[in-house]
């Protein structure tokens, strides 16, 4: 009689239920889902804070706890040739939907038109890689990662140092593990803020770009990653299954960062060792967005759509290779995805800047989509390192 229904044990459940409650107060009291934007943003930011240590932790223990430069050199390697193969044919999808579904070609009555200018002056002198790295602390945290590990790899005390490191990881994730449990605050703060300053009409004039991102998202998670896995005999369903809360945080939180410490606990839970977890996950958060490469080139074929404007192979061959490189500076700085795509807009000189306007009112609606599928695919690629280097074993899941 006393016993709880096994549902109200999950996490998932309170985060779904707080993602509807978020778009109820939204809808029906706008004022007050704005105001809860603090409660999503105060999230985020808490979550942010475990982000360093935990790249830093992991990816130090993960090169230490090899003790064979050779075999980082090599994951490091193949993690970013996968890397640069996979956001590629991302690309190539993201630009074959939108001249197929032709998304821009519609009545541009009643769109909300906001002003790009400060998106535009960040990239009139095209985008700036010095400046990239200078703002982007993840990466940054990341290459002192790199250094330390190997330089630990040196040390005589290298084991007892990296029984402190260890030691140092264990706390952190029960920490985290505790600020978890709000998440469903978060994720109901990001969701009645979103519904309630921009509400559910105003999505309408832009929804059939929403509607052919979040389907070519789906086909390229169910058919381009679901092939990946199956030819390394995994399942994309069981690894969608195991990672549900952490999509649904990043749902409600339009954030993959949030998700990003419980994804590396989920990949060692299935048996993917952990130095590898620690060098591919990490590293794919700057150089593996496949979601953000499919938003980019939609909406650069999206804009030219509005003004129509028709572009040629060359041209588009022209816009996959800028994409290729400058896609891998959308992530780690707030509006980084804005800047970028101005700067591809301004390397082609056939597209109006203006354009950008267009996107800015729908951004948020579009930016789950982005923020889970660079998730899973940060996920699935670190399952295929892992398997690629017989370094997974499902045994040891549990």
């Amino acid at each position: 009689m006393n016993r709880i229904h096994p549902i109200f044990r999950h996490l998932t459940f309170y985060v779904l239920l707080a993602i509807v409650a978020g778009i109820l107060v939204g809808h029906y009291k706008p004022e007050l889902g704005v105001k809860s934007e603090v409660l999503g943003k105060g999230f985020i930011e808490a979550i942010k804070l475990f982000i360093g240590p935990i790249i830093f932790l992991t990816i130090v223990t993960g090169i230490a706890s090899m003790g064979n430069l050779k075999r980082v050199g090599r994951i490091g390697l193949k993690s970013l040739v996968y890397f640069e193969i996979v956001t590629t044919l991302a690309l190539v999808i993201g630009i074959g939907v939108a001249l197929i579904l032709k998304p821009g070609e519609i009545d541009r009555t009643g769109l909300a038109i906001q002003s790009a200018e400060k998106y535009v002056k960040k990239a009139e002198h095209g985008f700036n890689w010095g400046s990239f790295l200078k703002e982007n602390t993840t990466l940054q945290i990341l290459l002192l990662a790199i250094f330390c590990g190997i330089l630990l790899t040196f040390l005589p005390s290298r084991e007892k140092i990296l029984g402190f490191f260890h030691k140092a990881s264990h706390v952190v994730f029960t920490a985290l593990k505790y600020l978890m449990y709000f998440a469903p605050i978060g994720a109901f703060g990001g969701m009645a803020f979103a519904v309630g300053k921009f509400g559910l009409a105003s999505i309408v004039p832009l929804a059939k770009l929403m509607g052919c991102l979040y389907i070519t998202m789906a086909l390229f998670i169910f058919l381009v990653l679901g092939g990946i896995m199956r030819y390394f005999k995994l399942s994309i369903m069981d690894f969608l299954s195991t990672i549900k809360e952490e999509i649904l945080i990043v749902l409600g939180t339009s954030s993959s960062e949030t998700a990003m410490p419980g994804l590396m606990q989920k990949l060692e839970k299935m048996g993917c060792a952990k130095p590898v977890v620690g060098l591919v996950v990490p590293t794919g958060y700057s150089f593996n967005l496949d979601g953000t490469s499919i938003y980019l080139s939609m909406a650069v074929i999206f804009i030219a759509q509005l003004y129509s404007i028709p572009l040629s192979f060359q041209e588009l061959a022209v816009l996959i290779g800028i994409l290729m490189m400058t896609s891998k500076g959308a992530a780690g700085v707030t509006g980084s995805g804005f800047v970028v795509l101005a700067s591809t807009l301004a390397s082609l000189h056939t597209i109006p800047l203006e354009g950008l306007a267009f996107l800015l009112g729908v951004d948020k609606f579009m930016s789950e989509a982005r923020a889970i599928t660079n998730l899973i695919g940060n996920g699935v690629a670190t399952l295929v390192i892992a398997k690629s280097e017989n370094s997974f074993h499902p045994e040891q899941e549990g």
